[in-house]
């Protein structure tokens, strides 16, 4: 009786896993026709929901995309977070990280062999050992980075953002422990995984120059972009393409 009962289910299994109602072949998938899992991870004063412009983009062609909710008390615990998602996939992996995020990244991302890809938006990408802040005296930041007043949140985080959806932005805008920006991880994701870099011209949280130094420090794959430091929500189609770059590039 046993032995029929696993019979069964191993049938039902097999005609589960074919590619369509006709066929009777089991659906086999390898890592090299498998599009990337993206995982996509919030920067400060914000939360997953402000990839809400991406995510569609992505998964009208065929993307399974996640976003990480990080709790932004502590660069240790949002790096445990994003890479308990990140090994939780199965297949390759696509990390995008955008300002703060970068860093959370660098370190989540760290020595998984699954992770094909960092997409760094208008981010931090620190060395080991590097606290994030390192470089904020030489190119300073316009807005400070534990709180921004809500009536200038738009011209110095958003300035290419609809007033509405600014005000939105603000209304939500998350804290983050200060102390995060003193810290550092202890391995660099991006010493040996391929990177992308999306500079924001206009970015007045992070000088543009610094986002020079980082993307230059990497060697990454840049381009540059006339926007604020929000562009994957001002300019979700060319961040999307972007991604889409990095995800189906060759493995190297």
């Amino acid at each position: 009786m046993t032995k029929s009962i696993l019979a069964s289910l191993a049938l039902a299994t097999l005609i589960l896993g074919s590619t369509n109602g006709t066929s009777g072949s089991p659906r086999v998938e390898t890592q090299g026709s498998t599009k990337p899992t993206i995982v996509l991870v919030h920067g400060a004063f914000a939360d997953g929901t402000g990839w809400q412009h991406v995510i569609p983009i992505l998964e009208q062609e065929g993307y399974s995309v996640i976003a990480v909710q990080n709790a932004l008390v502590s660069l240790a615990g949002d790096v445990e977070t994003t890479k308990r998602v990140i090994d939780a996939q199965k297949g390759p992996v696509v990390a995008v990280g955008h300002s703060y995020g970068g860093a959370v990244i660098t370190g989540a991302a760290a020595g998984n062999a699954n992770v094909k890809a960092l997409v760094y938006i208008a981010a931090f990408a620190p060395e080991a050992g590097e606290p994030i802040g390192a470089f904020l005296e030489k190119w300073p930041d316009a807005a400070g980075f534990v709180y921004i007043d809500r009536a200038q949140f738009r011209d110095l985080f958003a300035k290419d953002v609809s007033t509405a959806e600014a005000s939105v932005m603000a209304a939500t805008q998350k804290p983050i422990n200060g102390n995060a920006f003193g810290a550092s991880v202890e391995t660099a994701a991006w010493k040996t995984i391929p990177s992308w870099y999306l500079v924001a011209r206009e970015d007045r949280a992070i000088n543009p120059e610094l986002e020079r130094f980082y993307a230059k420090r990497m060697d990454a794959k840049t381009t540059e972009i006339q926007a604020s430091h929000v562009p994957f929500i001002s300019h979700p189609e060319a961040v999307a393409r972007l991604i889409q770059e990095a995800a189906t590039a060759p493995v190297r």
